[in-house]
């Protein structure tokens, strides 16, 4: 299975090649793999940054314990989640739906209320953590996408968020960086690319009740 091939040869990448960069029809593959990532009830409640600019990673880099992953890369990937409930996400994500499905919106304004209301259960921590965990789906999509296509990248959450936050000036967008990931190519100086991987046994991560 190819799929398992390709999670077989990607790992966590700490030396990247600052020479090679993603081709823009690569990149725009991976763009469209975060795209298609699943997520609680398809609201997608996260932004993708993108980031090339290297004066900009230079300043993320001293907010990032100084990694060098940050700058070596050809891109950073920061996904921030939304920190203020707002149930217009909600109403753009129905209207969306009615025109794409064709679907009468009178017949999803049901279910539009359904998911505020679900959602207006959660607590405010408990809301924080919610729309963190969804970044990490998104994520999850974008490894798997450079695997396919022979992108290294290094998922990181080595990194001050507050920082990210002010430097990006998401707090002023309602945005909070969650999770990032540099991605490009391995450099041969990097050891870790030889290291054989380690995971639990089969029989002891599965349990078939």
């Amino acid at each position: 299975m190819r799929l398992i091939e390709n999670l077989k040869w990607r790992y966590a990448t700490k030396k990247f090649n600052p020479s090679k960069n993603i081709n823009e029809a690569d990149l725009e593959t991976l763009k469209e793999a975060i795209q298609l990532s699943v997520s609680s009830y398809g609201l997608q409640l996260y932004k993708v940054l993108v980031i090339k600019d290297h004066k900009l990673r230079k300043e993320l880099k001293d907010a990032s314990w100084n990694q060098a992953q940050i700058t070596d890369s050809s891109h950073l990937f920061v996904f921030c989640n939304y920190t203020e409930r707002c149930e217009k996400h909600i109403d753009n994500y129905i209207q969306a739906t009615a025109k794409i499905q064709g679907s009468p919106l009178d017949k999803l304004s049901a279910y539009g209320d359904f998911i505020k209301g679900s959602l207006s259960q959660k607590t405010d921590s408990e809301w924080i953590s919610w729309s963190e965990k969804q970044t990490y789906l998104a994520l999850s999509n974008l490894l798997m996408a450079c695997a396919e296509l022979k992108i290294d990248a290094c998922p990181m959450e080595g990194f001050e968020s507050d920082k990210y936050n002010e430097i990006l000036g998401l707090k002023r967008k309602g945005l909070n960086a969650a999770v990032i990931a540099p991605v490009g190519f391995r450099s041969e100086e990097d050891h870790t690319q030889f290291r054989k991987k380690v995971r639990k046994p089969m029989d002891i991560l599965f349990e078939l009740v």
